[in-house]
């Protein structure tokens, strides 16, 4: 098994970028599909803490289910956003790749090789 790991959605082009700049440096990494396989809070809790993030930095604030859930209540905390990107996981932004106690955001896709 890969020590590196991939939150990914394949029609996301630049989650494509990244998992093919991994590949392209020989990294095959663990593949999350997490629209399929929703982490659990705990999941999301620790790709938190080794993004160094809070839960309302990792969200997609431009996706529908952003204002329909009503992620613009800036009173809600940690765990409540969590629990909305589960049930909504199309607002955990994307690609995230992690590796041992860090993590990082592929945006530009390029970030993510300072933890590989």
């Amino acid at each position: 098994m890969s020590d590196v790991i991939i939150y990914h959605n394949p029609r996301c082009s630049k989650s494509r970028q990244t998992l093919a700049l991994l590949e392209e440096r020989g990294i095959e990494p663990a593949i999350v599909k997490y629209l399929e396989e929703t982490p659990s809070a705990e999941e999301l809790k620790s790709v938190l803490t080794k993004l160094g993030i809070s839960a309302r930095d990792l969200l997609r604030k431009k996706e529908a289910e952003y204002k329909e859930a009503g992620l613009d209540d800036t009173n809600l905390n940690d765990d409540q956003i969590i629990a909305k990107m589960i049930k909504f996981p199309r607002l955990i932004e994307r690609p995230i790749v992690i590796k041992g106690d860090a993590a990082r955001i592929g945006r530009p896709p390029e970030s993510v090789l300072e933890i590989v």
